[in-house]
């Protein structure tokens, strides 16, 4: 009878972790199609609102931002790549895309004065951006061993689970970096609408296309966050089955 317990407990455990599989496995296609529709709408939406014209260039809205706010040791600068703008807290740049550095586009202003919003942040000691910084260097040696040691975990896992619990512990850190980002990237869109409002850089019929601009690139951040969500959970599903 021990035995016939062992066997049905055996069964019902590897029953569950199948339902597990199937589960993540249909969580990673529909993020998979998610992620696609968003990229598709943020490319289509930055195309669109780059037709639309402003009386100033990227840099030079950024420029305005920083001062505005009193900011005066934040420099803006030329970067290459599209869509590789971003603000880098250790040399204090707001870096601009090609096709946003000087253009005067809706889109150019949205951009700009979001990756402003993050130079704000850095001034005003924004609580998510400090702990995201603080997390950096955890991320990058994370980044760095975990896929090595997470190949290393699957290929010995019938005979130690140890390397996959390291794998899935240096997962973590990233998963949770991606949701740290989350609070940070929407808080600089909402200073960047808010002051494109108040410095009367866009208008009331501008304003809504920004926004939306804006919103579609944050929902890229959002969908990275649940897809690094899914594949922790696989690994832990494999970690537990192997338990």
């Amino acid at each position: 009878m021990e035995d016939l317990g062992y066997s049905f407990g055996s069964a019902v455990r590897e029953g569950t972790f199948m339902w597990t599989d199937y589960i993540i496995y249909a969580l990673f296609g529909i993020i998979t199609i998610i992620s696609w529709i968003v990229q598709q709408a943020l490319q289509s939406k930055f195309k669109k609102y780059s037709q639309v014209e402003l009386p100033f260039s990227g840099k030079e809205l950024a420029e305005k931002m920083l001062r505005d706010n009193g900011i005066d040791d934040v420099q803006v600068v030329s970067t290459e790549g599209q869509l590789t703008d971003h603000y880098n807290p250790s040399n204090r740049t707001v870096n601009l895309s090609q096709g946003v550095f000087d253009k005067r586009t809706v889109a150019a202003a949205a951009v700009a004065a979001h990756e402003c919003g993050h130079a704000v942040q850095h001034s005003k000691s924004y609580a998510f951006l400090s702990l995201r910084s603080a997390l950096v260097p955890a991320v990058n040696i994370s980044s760095k061993w975990m896929p090595w040691i997470l190949l290393l975990g699957i290929v010995f896992v019938q005979y130690t689970a140890i390397p996959l619990g390291i794998g899935i512990a240096l997962f973590a850190i990233t998963t949770l970096f991606s949701f740290v980002t989350l609070p940070v990237e929407i808080d600089a869109s909402r200073r960047a609408v808010a002051w494109l409002e108040e410095a009367q850089i866009t208008t009331a019929e501008t304003t809504p296309m920004a926004k939306d601009a804006l919103r579609a690139a944050a929902y890229t951040y959002v969908i990275a966050a649940l897809s690094s969500l899914a594949t922790l959970l696989y690994y832990v599903a494999i970690f537990m089955k192997r338990r």
